[in-house]
C-alpha cells in the first residue's frame, strides 16, 4: 500500500527561497549559453545541456594562471522551489533579492585535502561569494558563480563550506569546480542549506571522490569525524523540522491516548512486542500513557529524507497528502453509514462504471487536479471518483471467481512470498494446546487423496515435492478471540493447502479454519474442499474470502510494510550516522534509500496509526500492528531476506551450483522466483564488481572502523530485539559485505516492487483480495435462521463476508494512488549517479549493470509469451511484470524503482 511517487528533492511544508519564476517543470533536457563579457570567456564559450543528473552540467572556468595561483570558478545549481512565490514573501523577500544583486547570495570556503607540510595543520580555506548568473531558471535550476584564485600549493580540493548569506533555506543540487589541475571536480550535494540566521554553522560539502576511513586525506579527516558527530546528534531534545540528525526510537506514537482512551496501543520494539527501530523524534510523553508519544500535526524526518518542493507540478507530495487527509475523510462523508455492504455483486462494479459523487471542497476542481486519474468532471462541473478497471478483470471479469487463478497468484500474485512446501505431515501446530485447543489439524491424509482421486498418496506427493501450503494457522490464531471483540469483524486461523498437477500449476485441496476455546466454547475447526453440489461450492467460496483476507493483511502487515518498509529505517539511520557520505558504501546505497523515512512517517501518520486505513480496513484490526510485531518476532531473519535464501527456507528451492543462479526451483514455473532471481544476481555482480574495487583485500571490511560500526548499531541498536540471533551474518570479508549490500539493495528494489506495484491491478477489484472478513461461517454454530438465510440467499452471505463499501472503497482509492509510478520515477540501472560516474571503473560495471537489466525486459517478455510457462500465459491471464526493471507513468504493474519511495 505504500508507496509515493516522489522526485529526488526533499519535500517541506516551510518557507524557502523565494526566485521572480514560480518552478515549472519543463522537458527533461533543456539548452542554454553562459555568457560573459571577459575577452577569455567570449572565445571559450561553450553550449551545454543541463538535466537533473549533475554529470551533465558543465561549469565554465578560466584557465588563465597567474603568478599567484589558479583561476577557478565553482558554478553552483540550485533548485527553486515549487513554493517558492507562495511561501516567501516580505522584507526578507526584498533582503535576499539585495544579496543576490550585490552577489553575496553564497559564501564558498574551498578545503584543501592536503595538510600544510610544514605545519602538518590544515591549511586556510580560500573564499569567495557566489553570485546569481542572470535572470536563467532552466528546468528549475537557478545558478550561482564564485570566482577564486587558488595558490598553486594548496593541493587537491577535498571539501566545501557553503553558508546561505539568504534568510531562508535553499536546496543545493551541485558545485563544479574548473580550472583545476587535473581537471573539473564534481560536488554532489543534493541536500537543504540553512540560513545562516537560522544556524551560524557552515554546511561542509565534500568532493564525489570516495574514500575508505583510513584512506581519508589528512586535510579532511577532521571534518569527516566532526560531520558524522553532527548527523549523530546527542539524543536529547525534540527535533525540529530543519534538522539533520538521526536518532532511534522504539514505535511509540502509533496510540493516541490523549484523544481517546480507545486509541490506546502498546509501545513496539522492547522485550513484549520486538520490533525494528524508527526514527527519533523527541515528542513529547502523552499525558495518559507515559510510555507513548505525543502524535504532532507533522512527523519528524531528517531534513534531506523529507519529500520535494522541488519538482513537477503535475504530481508531488501534495497528492499523497490530498489522500489521506482530504479524500479518505471525503468518502467517509459520502458514505456516512460504515458497515453497509454491496447489495448484490454486479453492485461492485458501479464503482468502475459510475462513480461516487465527491462533495465540491473549497477550490473547484481541485480532485481532478490532484488526482486526475482516479476523478472524472460530470456535468454541472461536479467531480466523480470512479476508478479505473483493474487490467486482470479487463481480461477476464470473473477472474476472481476461480480457483486455478487463486492458486496461481500465489505464485505470480501480489503476495508470493508466503507459498510454502509441506514437508512434514501431519500437519500440527506449535501454540500451546492448553489454551489454544488440540494441535492436530483436521485435514487428513484420506481426505487429501480424495480430493487428488487416487493419483497419488500424501507422503508420495511430500516425498515428490508436489504439496504446498499458506499457513496462516499459528501466526492469527493468538488474535481470534481478541479480534472477534471488535464489531463488524472476525477471524480464524487459517492453513491452505496446494497439489502441484503435472502441468506444472497448483490446484487448491483443501482449506482449515480454526477458532480456539472461547466464551465457554471448546475449540472449533472445520475443513472445506472444492465441492460439485451448491452448498459445498458456497461454503468453499466462503471460506476462500476469509483465507484472502487473511493473506491480504499478512501481505500487507509482513511481506510489505515490516520486510521492506520497516525493517529498512534502521539500515537508513544506521547509514547516516556512521558512514560518511565520502564512504563508497554510503554513496553505493544512498540511492536506495530516497524518501523512505519520509513515506515510513506518513504511514505512522494515517495508515498503521490507530483508527487508521489498516485498523479499520484489514483482518486484524485494532491488532494489526501486535499481529506484525509478532511477525517480526517468530518469522523475520536478515538472512532469509536475501531471496535464494528465503527460496530455500521456505522449500521453493534447492541449492544447486549447477543450475540456473544456482537454484533448482521447487515449482518451474514461479514467476516472482525466475524473474527475481535474474535481477538479484544483477544486482549482486554489480555490488561485488563495486565492492571489489574498493576493497582489493578483505582485510581492508575488516578494519573498516566506519563500515563494522554501521552493522554493529543495524544489528544491536536498529535491530535490537534480535541482536542475539546467531543468525546475523559476520561482516569479515569481502562476501561477507557483498551478501549484506546485495540483501539491504534486494529489499528495497526487487522485494518492494514485487509486493507493491500490483496492489491495485490484483486488489483493485476487492472480491479477488477481500482485506477483512466481516461475518464467521455459515457452519461455525449457527442458528436455525442464519442457516436458513444462508440456504437462500448465498450470495448474501459472501456479500456479508467481503469489506463493506466504505472500507473496499477507502482501500481501492489509497491502492490506486499508491499503485502509481510518477512521471519522475528513478528506476533501478536506469540512470548513474555522478560519484559512480566520475569512476571509470564504477562507471563501466554500472553500465554493465544497466545492461543486464535491459537484457532481463526482453526475457521477461519472451517468458510472457511462452505457452508452456501456464502461471504467466493464457487465456485472460495479466502478464508477470512486476520485476520488470523500467515502467512508463501509472498504474502498469510492472516497474522497479531504486528505493522504497512508496
Amino acid at each position: 500500500m505504500l508507496k509515493p511517487q516522489v522526485s529526488r528533492q526533499p519535500y517541506s511544508t516551510r518557507t524557502h527561497l523565494l526566485f521572480h519564476q514560480p518552478f515549472i517543470q519543463g522537458s527533461r533536457h533543456a539548452s542554454f549559453f553562459l555568457k560573459s563579457t571577459s575577452k577569455f570567456n567570449i572565445e571559450a564559450q561553450k553550449r551545454f545541456r543541463v538535466a537533473f543528473k549533475p554529470s551533465e552540467t558543465k561549469a565554465i572556468a578560466s584557465v588563465t594562471e597567474e603568478s599567484t595561483g589558479i583561476k577557478v570558478k565553482a558554478v553552483v545549481t540550485v533548485k527553486q522551489t515549487i513554493g517558492g512565490l507562495i511561501t516567501s514573501v516580505g522584507i526578507e523577500r526584498g533582503l535576499d533579492d539585495i544579496k543576490d544583486l550585490l552577489g553575496k547570495t553564497l559564501l564558498l570556503e574551498l578545503v584543501s585535502a592536503e595538510l600544510d607540510p610544514k605545519t602538518e595543520l590544515e591549511k586556510p580555506t580560500i573564499q569567495a561569494f557566489a553570485h546569481r548568473i542572470g535572470g536563467h531558471v532552466v528546468e528549475g535550476d537557478i545558478r550561482y558563480e564564485a570566482d577564486f584564485e587558488v595558490p598553486l600549493n594548496f593541493g587537491e580540493v577535498g571539501a566545501i563550506f557553503v553558508e546561505n548569506e539568504h534568510h531562508k533555506e535553499m536546496f543545493l543540487q551541485d558545485i563544479v569546480l574548473d580550472g583545476l589541475p587535473h581537471g573539473a571536480v564534481n560536488i554532489t550535494c543534493g541536500s537543504w542549506v540553512h540560513s545562516k540566521y537560522d544556524n551560524d554553522r557552515k554546511r561542509i560539502f565534500f568532493t564525489n571522490k570516495s574514500y575508505l576511513p583510513s584512506e581519508t586525506p589528512r586535510g579532511i579527516r577532521r571534518l569527516r569525524e566532526e560531520e558524522l558527530v553532527l548527523l549523530r546528534g546527542n539524543g536529547q531534545g525534540q527535533r525540529k523540522a530543519g534538522d539533520r540528525i538521526y536518532d532511534y526510537d522504539v514505535y511509540n506514537d502509533i496510540g493516541n491516548p490523549d484523544k481517546k482512551p480507545e486509541l490506546a496501543r502498546p509501545v513496539l520494539g522492547g522485550k513484549e512486542h520486538p520490533y525494528p527501530r524508527r526514527c527519533r523524534t523527541g515528542r513529547p510523553r502523552c499525558e495518559t500513557d507515559p510510555s507513548s508519544e505525543k502524535r504532532a500535526s507533522a512527523f519528524y524526518v531528517p531534513r534531506d529524507e523529507a519529500f520535494s518542493e522541488v519538482k513537477q507540478l503535475t504530481f508531488s507530495a501534495k497528492t499523497l497528502y490530498s489522500l489521506f487527509h482530504a479524500l479518505i475523510p471525503s468518502i467517509g462523508n459520502v458514505i456516512d453509514d460504515a458497515n453497509i455492504g454491496f447489495p448484490y455483486l454486479t453492485a461492485i462494479d458501479s464503482l468502475f462504471s459510475e462513480g461516487i459523487e465527491m462533495p465540491p471542497l473549497t477550490k473547484e476542481g481541485f480532485w481532478k487536479e490532484v488526482m486526475p486519474r482516479l476523478f472524472k468532471v460530470i456535468a454541472g462541473g461536479g467531480d466523480v471518483l470512479r476508478f479505473e478497471v483493474p487490467k486482470p478483470m479487463e481480461r477476464d471479469k470473473f477472474f476472481w471467481f476461480k480457483d486455478e487463478e487463486f492458486a496461481r497468484q500465489t505464485l505470480a500474485g501480489l503476495n508470493p512470498y508466503s507459498i510454502k512446501l509441506v514437508t512434514e505431515w501431519p500437519l500440527k501446530s506449535e501454540l500451546d494446546p492448553e489454551i489454544y485447543g488440540p494441535p492436530e489439524s483436521a485435514i487428513t491424509s484420506e481426505l487429501l487423496e480424495a480430493e487428488i482421486g487416487g493419483v497419488t498418496r500424501v507422503d508420495k506427493a511430500i516425498r515428490e515435492k508436489k504439496l504446498f501450503i499458506l499457513d496462516y494457522h499459528d501466526l492469527l490464531l493468538p488474535f481470534v478471540s481478541k479480534v472477534r471483540e471488535i464489531k463488524g469483524t472476525t477471524l480464524y486461523g487459517s492453513r491452505t493447502l496446494f497439489f502441484l498437477t503435472p502441468e506444472g500449476t497448483l490446484r487448491p485441496l483443501a482449506i482449515e479454519l480454526t477458532r480456539p476455546p472461547m466464551d465457554g466454547k471448546p475449540q472449533w475447526k472445520q475443513v472445506f474442499t472444492p465441492c460439485y453440489h451448491s452448498t459445498g461450492c458456497w461454503l468453499w467460496r466462503l471460506a476462500k474470502a476469509h483465507v484472502l483476507a487473511h493473506d491480504s493483511g499478512f501481505h500487507q502487515l509482513v511481506s510489505h510494510w515490516l520486510r521492506t518498509h520497516c525493517v529498512t529505517e534502521p539500515y537508513i539511520i544506521a547509514t547516516n550516522r556512521q558512514l560518511s557520505v565520502m564512504h563508497p558504501i554510503h554513496r553505493l546505497l544512498h540511492p536506495h534509500f530516497r524518501y523512505t523515512m519520509e513515506i515510513n512517517a506518513l504511514a505512522r501518520e494515517s495508515l498503521i496509526n490507530a483508527g487508521g486505513i489498516i485498523e479499520t480496513s484489514f483482518s486484524p484490526g485494532k491488532y494489526s500492528m501486535e499481529m506484525c510485531s509478532a511477525a517480526y518476532d517468530k518469522l523475520w531473519r536478515f538472512d532469509h531476506e536475501a531471496l535464494p535464501n528465503d527460496l530455500i527456507s521456505r522449500g521453493m528451492a534447492i541449492e544447486d551450483l549447477t543450475a540456473p543462479h544456482g537454484l533448482e526451483l521447487t515449482i518451474d514455473d514461479y514467476p516472482f522466483a525466475n524473474d527475481g532471481l535474474y535481477l538479484w544476481d544483477a544486482i549482486k555482480q554489480w555490488v561485488s564488481d563495486y565492492v571489489n574495487h574498493y576493497y582489493p583485500e578483505s582485510g581492508l571490511v575488516a578494519s573498516d572502523a566506519e563500515l563494522q560500526a554501521w552493522w554493529t548499531e543495524i544489528r544491536t541498536v536498529g535491530h535490537a530485539d534480535k541482536k542475539d540471533e546467531p543468525w546475523w551474518p559476520e561482516l569479515k570479508t569481502r562476501h561477507n559485505l557483498i551478501d549484506i549490500i546485495t540483501t539491504i539493495i534486494w529489499v528495497a528494489s526487487g522485494h518492494h516492487a514485487a509486493v507493491n506495484f500490483g496492489q491495485y491491478p490484483y486488489a483493485g477489484y476487492f472480491p479477488n483480495r477481500p482485506t477483512i472478513a466481516r461475518t464467521k461461517m455459515p457452519t461455525e454454530d449457527p442458528t436455525d435462521e442464519e442457516w436458513k438465510l444462508f440456504l437462500e440467499k448465498p450470495e448474501a452471505a459472501l456479500l456479508a463476508t467481503f469489506p463493506s463499501k466504505l472500507q473496499a472503497t477507502r482501500v481501492m482509492a489509497v491502492l490506486s494512488v499508491l499503485s502509481n509510478h510518477s512521471p519522475d520515477e528513478e528506476y533501478i540501472g536506469e540512470e548513474i549517479e555522478q560519484a559512480w560516474a566520475d569512476d571509470p571503473i564504477i562507471k563501466a560495471a554500472f553500465e554493465k549493470f544497466s545492461g543486464r537489466l535491459k537484457q532481463l525486459e526482453g526475457i521477461i517478455d519472451e517468458r510472457n509469451a511462452n505457452p508452456k510457462f501456464l502461471n504467466r500465459h493464457g487465456a485472460g491471464i495479466v502478464p508477470y511484470e512486476l520485476l520488470k526493471p523500467f515502467s512508463k507513468p501509472g498504474i502498469t504493474g510492472k516497474g522497479v524503482p531504486y528505493s522504497i519511495s512508496i
